[in-house]
Order: structure tokens, then sequence, then C-alpha cells
């Protein structure tokens, strides 16, 4: 699984959280947490389809972006990474850590357990 950046991550919450936008869409909800330019946005949103991150389609003639990755696998493999990178943990993660997530709903954190117990299994979000 290719690993967003932080700005990348940002991005994809907003399309977790919206399903699917224009590029002025996205750009206005992380603005406040980004503070960059519109070009910005559309650049990272570029890439990001390059990276598999997110599809790109079109919608009444106007291009609209939603995630192509599954929430919850990526906070899993971003959660085990930085507990095995950073932590140095080699056994699985307590969920209990994600439960006042407002990205995360309670079956969320239900998948999320499950991934974290065992990264092996197909984890569709």
């Amino acid at each position: 699984m290719i690993h967003p950046s932080n700005t990348e991550l940002e991005l994809l919450k907003c399309l977790w959280r919206h399903a699917a936008c224009s590029a002025r869409e996205v750009h206005n909800h992380v603005t406040p947490v980004l503070g960059w330019s519109y070009s910005s946005t559309r650049k990272t949103l570029e890439r990001m389809v390059e990276k598999g991150l997110v599809e790109e389609f079109d919608s009444h003639g106007l291009n609209v972006y939603r995630a192509a990755v599954g929430k919850v696998s990526t906070l899993a493999a971003l959660s085990m990474d930085f507990a095995r990178r950073v932590l140095e943990i080699e056994g699985p993660l307590p969920a209990q850590a994600f439960a006042d997530s407002r990205l995360l709903s309670a079956d969320e954190v239900d998948e999320l357990e499950a991934l974290l117990r065992d990264p092996d299994q197909d984890g569709q979000a």
C-alpha cells in the first residue's frame, strides 16, 4: 500500500468525509488546515491520481475526485507503520486509541481493530 504524505492524508480525509468533490470543494475544505493555494491543491490531487490514491471522473463537465483507497485500511497501515517504525511495537495495536476519533464511526473502529489484530486479512473500507 502506498502511504500518503501528511498533506495527501488531509485531502483523503476530506474525500472520505464528503465522498466526491471538485478540486475547488476539496480546496475550500482543506484551506483552514493547510493554508495553501488552489494550484497546490490541484497539483496534489493530480499526483494522488497518478499514485492511485484518488480517482478523477467527469460529472456534468466538472472534474470530480473521490478516494481510491479505503479509509480504514489506510489508517490501519499508517498506524501499524508508525507503531513499528517510531514506537518499535511489533504486536497488535489497541483500537481503543481510536475510539474518540471524529473520522471513524463505531463500526469503522471495529473494522480497524480487526485489521490491527490481523493485518493480512482483506479489509475493504
